[in-house]
């Protein structure tokens, strides 16, 4: 467990030089932290209208639906034309446990939409992993921003998803890199219902059909997790059928 992927996008230091070079002509280059859900999938599309190009990057923790959320990600580049892809592991979370999504013994709760308790889907301060990960990869690669998608306003409420979190994380970053390093946390629909997620994902094309949520299945998603709630009220509320299979 641990490490990289050995098929992930592993730059030599000929490929980042020429990287610098290109750079310097004042064209944007964005990391986009990709799960495969549908949050991340439109917070790509976002970053395609703000930037020039785009370097994607998806982290597997040991979460039940890797594989499945693998296939997501690569389909979405495919669908944005994103070639730099980078595939993480810190699969030291599963022995980490404390959480229904890395951890077997725990199981998946069925949805409570009205509860206020943190559900047992949260993995404790994942997002500063995968933040952690991005901003060494955004400053080799000089990238100037990461988008990532996250949304406090209408989600599972996990403390690690709220703006005051990628604040802070935005001091660590300015304070741990380079001092000629300028990185910028964006998190576009943190602070949108996840029906206006689906409405402004539908006004930039993006491929919902590409996508998946589900916590526990891989063929067709169960429809009872937290994740496929949340996906499917937005769906209602946005008047537009959820393109992927349900059980």
């Amino acid at each position: 467990m641990g490490g990289y992927d050995e098929k992930a996008f592993a730059p030599t230091a000929e490929e980042v030089a020429a990287e610098l070079t290109r750079l310097d002509d004042g064209r944007t280059l964005a990391v986009c932290l990709v799960s495969g859900g549908m949050d991340s999938c439109v917070t790509a599309a976002i970053a395609r209208e703000e930037n020039d190009e785009l370097a994607f990057l998806h982290v597997s923790y040991g979460q039940r639906t890797e594989a499945r959320e693998r296939r997501a990600f690569e389909a979405l580049a495919d669908a944005y034309g994103v070639t730099k892809r980078f595939v993480a592991s810190i699969e030291y979370l599963t022995r980490i446990g404390g959480s229904s999504l890395t951890d077997e013994r725990i199981e998946v709760a069925e949805a409570n939409l009205t509860s206020r308790e943190i559900p047992t889907s949260y993995v404790p301060f994942r997002n500063a992993h995968l933040l952690a990960i991005a901003t060494s990869w955004a400053e080799v690669i000089s990238a100037q921003r990461i988008y990532v998608g996250a949304v406090a306003e209408d989600s599972s409420g996990y403390p690690d998803c709220r703006p005051e979190f990628y604040s802070a994380f935005q001091y660590a970053m300015d304070v741990g890199t380079r001092p000629e390093t300028v990185v910028e946390i964006r998190t576009p629909v943190i602070n949108l219902r996840k029906s206006e997620i689906i409405r402004r994902g539908l006004a930039l094309k993006a491929p919902f059909e590409l996508t998946w949520s589900c916590y526990q299945a891989e063929a067709r998603a169960c429809g009872r997790c937290d994740s496929c709630a949340l996906r499917l009220r937005a769906f209602a509320e946005a008047g537009v059928r959820d393109p992927v299979p349900y059980a």
